[in-house]
């Protein structure tokens, strides 16, 4: 019989009933078995408190909703400080009569070596050991049947669930060693924490910390370089949904109980298991425009529903995800477990895939790329944006001074360790242009570095083919990340470009010194810096960027060419547009012109292709990207010039109208619109609505038809669950017209 015959839930179902049935088991088998009993009088265990709002308000975990439960609340705490915990006993405490020991397990075999199971004495009103150890003192609130004690946890403790043992006896062993038993079942959180400077995670600055831990909203920038926007998210680490799934991809990605409490294998685990392809993580990514079995990607406008889709199906991957999505999960991730982090975007985005350190393109005699290079093996490619994320943590790992920010990718690119997974590769080692050091420095660097090389068949060559031209300048044009402690519904004021973190400034000697510095460390990358420097290049080519277009508007390819030299020049020339993913792969040619001419000495020409709107619009895929390619040739000297120019096509924005304070006894009501610029209806219409704090995400298929130049509107009502300032989240998509975004602030007070 298929074991999936009966679907994941009957499979989890039938694997609880195996994990009752064999503790059962070996309880009963504890029972009859002849070992020594404690004495009569030796203290036994009623139950446990674990104070857990009150631990949850000095370990900054107060926003979970866990913490809260009104039926299972979880204990969430952060390692390298105390919390408190009390005992009821059957009978009065006394410290010099009754031996109590607390074992704090970790994982399904905990070992005091490795570090997964701490023993702590109870015998001590303050506390004795070294910040490397487990310590607990009892309180002075102990009294009674109740013993009270202040528990303290490492700073490099391992981060997941712990699980409580509490053994009690007599001091006088001569009596009897034995001890009874209690296990407490609760499961207790423990996370890193960038409050304590003991921890590798810790980061000073306040609102930094306010951004890259508390905050459950931001933005994930996407779009074309010059016209680049904010793509509201609702991160929602705080949703009851997401810590366990934090801790559980953790198991996923098959990081080893004694690494849990590194960041830099965590972060790295992550990376793998936040996608689908090694171990079934959290989401299956998809570049083509096919999404009929799963979400588009645009459609999702928070990590909370997705994860929550993740539960709900047994723990398989979710359908389907693009580099942002990644990106926004595990922000979520990484918040959730206490690891500052930040979703940035590179605009024009290397991806290297013969560790070459450059982008090639390859042309044949006649001027004509070829796709795949020489070999059909060589597919870099530029994506118009590529998000990914930085983790901030300490790297004793590596040499000094290579702490701080640190990249981590988990779109599913290039192998690592035979895994898809990238990082954590330090931004100061990017920067440096140190790719020898750990974790996918080489990749990281191209990404935001490497120089676009355009190569000519050369039969004088050694390998056939020559380098015409390098653009040091085109990838890495900028690096957007939210602003730590700015917020901005109606535009993108709140962008910071970090791209001086991961290099120097374009053309600058530490630009090109950390260039040269890793083509040091890597020998194919030698090979392709060999260059050819014989071809006369006596005509000027000037592609011109279009700046941006509303869609319905058209548009003008146009190249300026001039003559600079004595004699008569014959080129031929190629213009096209195409309608691009924002990976840089082709989805369909909207037009194209070619032809020859002639220039006289000194002269310039303009030459140009205009697409009316009726030519593009049916071809747009979402993020509605465009990219312009012109080839020229000059006969008499061979030379060859190439550019390329890419744009967004604009949409309308979403307006969401909302009181701006709300409270939790009452419904509040959320009116959506936004004219349709087409001179056609939308059809199909889907509504995405999330705000974490304000209400669970919802998907609404609208049976409705927007006009041609028509106004959309959908209003509904939400009971706002939890007091704060909360963010809505909201995406229009339709047939016709997609990925249209909105967002609106609002203040939750508390209950009166």
């Amino acid at each position: 019989m298929n074991p999936n015959r009966n679907g994941s839930g009957y499979n989890n179902w039938i694997s609880s009933l195996r994990t009752d049935y064999a503790r059962s088991l070996a309880s009963r088998n504890l029972d009859e078995s002849d070992v020594p009993q404690p004495p009569s009088d030796a203290l036994t265990v009623e139950r446990t408190h674990w104070y857990i709002k009150d631990n949850a308000k000095s370990h900054n975990t107060i926003k979970f909703d866990l913490v809260h439960d009104k039926k299972e609340p979880k204990p969430i705490l952060r390692r390298g400080q105390t919390f408190y915990l009390a005992i009821r006993f059957h009978k009065d405490f006394d410290v010099d009569k009754d031996r109590v020991v607390l074992n704090f397990k970790f994982g399904p075999k905990p070992s005091v070596q490795k570090g997964t199971l701490a023993v702590v004495s109870i015998q001590n009103q303050k506390f004795t050991k070294t910040k490397d150890d487990w310590d607990c003192r009892i309180d002075a609130g102990a009294r009674g049947k109740d013993l009270v004690v202040q528990v303290y946890i490492p700073a490099s403790a391992m981060v997941g669930i712990w699980h409580l043992d509490v053994r009690s006896g007599v001091q006088d062993t001569s009596r009897s060693t034995a001890m009874n038993l209690f296990s407490d079942t609760t499961d207790c959180y423990v996370l890193f924490n960038p409050w304590c400077k003991d921890d590798t995670v810790y980061m000073e600055d306040e609102v930094k910390r306010d951004e890259y831990i508390t905050n459950d909203k931001g933005k994930v920038y996407v779009g074309a370089y010059r016209r680049s926007r904010g793509r509201p998210w609702a991160y929602g680490q705080f949703d009851d949904v997401v810590l366990p799934v934090a801790v559980y991809i953790l198991e996923l990605s098959r990081v080893a109980d004694t690494e849990r409490g590194n960041p830099v294998k965590v972060v790295r685990g992550i990376s793998a298991g936040v996608n689908d392809i090694d171990d079934e993580g959290i989401l299956v990514g998809r570049w083509d425009g096919e999404y009929n079995d799963g979400v588009p990607p645009y459609q999702w406008t928070g990590s909370a529903r997705i994860i929550e889709e993740f539960v709900k199906n047994g723990f398989k991957p979710v359908k389907y995800g693009q580099c942002w999505v990644f990106s926004a999960i595990t922000t979520t991730i990484c918040r959730a477990l206490g690891i500052p982090c930040r979703s940035v975007t590179n605009f024009v985005s290397a991806h290297d895939t013969n560790s070459s350190l450059t982008i090639d393109k390859f042309f044949d005699k006649e001027g004509n790329e070829l796709e795949g290079g020489p070999d059909g093996e060589n597919w870099d490619s530029i994506w118009n944006f590529h998000v990914w994320n930085d983790v901030w943590m300490a790297r004793p790992d590596l040499p000094p001074g290579y702490g701080g920010w640190q990249a981590i990718d988990a779109t599913p690119q290039e192998e690592s360790d035979h895994k898809m997974q990238c990082g954590p590769v330090s931004l100061a080692a990017v920067r440096r242009g140190d790719i020898g050091l750990n974790y996918d420095a080489p990749f990281v660097f191209a990404e935001v570095n490497a120089d676009v090389m355009h190569w000519g068949e050369d039969p004088e060559s050694d390998w056939g083919w020559s380098r015409m031209k390098m653009n040091s300048y085109h990838i890495g044009r900028q690096i957007l990340t939210k602003f730590a402690g700015k917020d901005d519904d109606d535009g993108d004021e709140d962008q910071e470009d970090v791209v001086g973190e991961y290099k120097s400034e374009e053309g600058s000697n530490a630009e090109r010194l950390a260039i040269h510095n890793a083509i040091r460390g890597s020998r194919r990358a030698q090979q392709y810096y060999e260059y050819r420097k014989d071809i006369k290049e006596d005509v000027v080519f000037d592609l011109i960027d279009i700046d941006k277009i509303m869609v319905g508007e058209p548009f003008k390819v146009k190249v300026v060419v001039k003559n600079e030299s004595d004699e008569k020049r014959t080129l031929s020339a190629y213009l096209s547009a195409r309608s691009i993913y924002y990976t840089g792969v082709n989805v369909a040619l909207i037009k194209k012109a070619e032809g020859n001419f002639t220039l006289e000495p000194k002269q310039s020409q303009d030459i140009a292709l205009t697409v009316q709107y009726t030519e593009y619009w049916k071809k747009l895929v979402e993020q509605c990207m465009m990219k312009i390619y012109a080839i020229c040739r000059v006969q008499e000297t061979g030379q060859t010039w190439t550019d390329e120019d890419d744009f967004q096509v604009e949409k309308p924005k979403l307006t969401i109208e909302a009181p701006n304070e709300a409270d939790t006894k009452n419904l509040c009501e959320i009116t959506f619109s936004f004219t349709n610029p087409l001179d056609l209806p939308l059809t199909q219409c889907h509504l995405s609505a999330d705000g974490a704090g304000l209400m669970r995400p919802r998907a609404i298929n609208l049976k409705k038809e927007v006009p041609a130049k028509g106004k959309f509107t959908h209003t509904i009502k939400i009971q706002p669950r939890i007091h704060g300032e909360r963010k809505l989240i909201a995406t229009f998509n339709s047939k016709e017209l997609f990925d249209i975004n909105g967002t609106k602030t609002i203040t939750v007070k508390k209950p009166q």
